[in-house]
């Protein structure tokens, strides 16, 4: 049993997560195709079911954090503009994860725990190792009228063609969209399209609609990855209760010693950085500001410069460590459970 580490900076980083590959070590996954070494074969066909539909069951994980983390530009109304900038603010401190509460329709999207979907004809359920078991309903039932008011809500699904297109209502509104805190209401309606293109890998183009939060829809893509020779284990929030109030003060404290950094110093940062289980991180420089890149698909985000080897993001501070010769070593970024330390496994020319 692990406890689920506290958000901290709006970015959920699990410093204790072990890498979903090795939580089972000496525990293949039986039936899936293998390479004549024994390794699993994820560029094989996409497995299908008795009745011809695309089998997307097994053990997955979202690469969704740098996505998720880069959603900036959604048109918000008043109330929810207002509500964002404060979350951003004050270091997303009732963010539901740091209060030990279901984190909604944002469960499992960050990559941070590997989900597994176990499909029937009529109904698929996920499991994920930090939340609420989700049912997606696949017998033609249309929506309740009037739901009550869930964590996850409500869950429609169907096919067309090999893509399961899965329609989702009845969300309270007490959870967050992703973790730089975009809220939204009750009148929120989720549209997911899953759609495995091959044996290891699953497309998920995820739209949100609500119109009492937001001006017009908006869509985000996330790359989901099989794991193979894995399972779930069991995860318990235990310890935010106890470390929420570490959250305290605001962003704009840190802002106040903001200043020019020359082009020459960025430079000697940009790289690729391990962070362990959570992947790599990539540092930038794009013309004379540098940013990170924290997944794949992940939108460049700025690093403001509070000294030559300080930074600000919109999630959190990050410090430079450099050698007796000043080269840059490590990454580390500051949160209330302890540092991410991320080591810089080589330099972009």
């Amino acid at each position: 049993m692990r406890a689920r580490p506290l958000i901290v900076g709006c970015v959920l980083l699990a410093v204790s997560v072990a890498p979903a590959a090795a939580q089972w070590i000496n525990h293949p996954t039986p039936g899936i195709p293998r390479t004549k070494d024994g390794k699993p074969n994820l560029n094989a066909p996409a497995p299908r079911t008795a009745d011809r539909k695309p089998d997307l069951s097994g053990m997955w994980n979202v690469d969704g954090l740098g996505v998720m983390a880069s959603v900036t530009d959604v048109e918000m109304l008043p109330w929810a503009q207002a509500l964002y900038k404060e979350r951003l603010e004050t270091y997303g401190h009732d963010d539901p994860a740091s209060n030990c509460l279901p984190e909604g329709p944002r469960t499992g999207l960050l990559g941070l725990d590997p989900l597994r979907i176990v499909q029937t004809p009529n109904l698929i359920v996920i499991l994920y190792e930090a939340g609420p078991v989700r049912q997606i309903f696949l017998d033609g039932r249309p929506h309740p009228k009037d739901p009550t008011p869930t964590w996850m809500g409500y869950s429609v699904g169907r096919w067309e063609g090999d893509t399961l297109v899965v329609e989702t209502t009845g969300f309270n509104d007490r959870t967050w969209l992703d973790i730089s805190g975009h809220p939204h209401s009750d009148a929120l309606h989720v549209t997911e399209r899953f759609r495995r293109t091959s044996f290891g890998t699953m497309q998920l183009t995820i739209t949100y609609t609500d119109p009492k939060a937001y001006t017009k829809p908006f869509t985000v893509t996330l790359p989901v990855l099989y794991q193979a020779d894995s399972d779930l284990l069991e995860t318990v929030c235990l310890e935010n209760e106890k470390d929420r109030p570490k959250l305290v003060g605001r962003i704009s404290d840190e802002k106040t010693s903001e200043k020019k950094v020359a082009r020459g110093v960025l430079a000697g940062y940009v790289g690729t950085y391990e962070v362990g289980p959570l992947g790599t991180w990539q540092v930038v420089l794009d013309g004379d500001d540098l940013k990170i890149k924290m997944s794949a698909d992940g939108a460049r985000l700025p690093l403001i410069p509070l000294s030559d080897t300080r930074f600000f993001s919109g999630f959190g501070t990050f410090d430079v460590i450099r050698d007796e010769h000043g080269v840059a070593t490590q990454l580390v970024m500051r949160a209330a459970e302890g540092d991410i330390r991320a080591t810089r496994v080589a330099a972009s020319k």
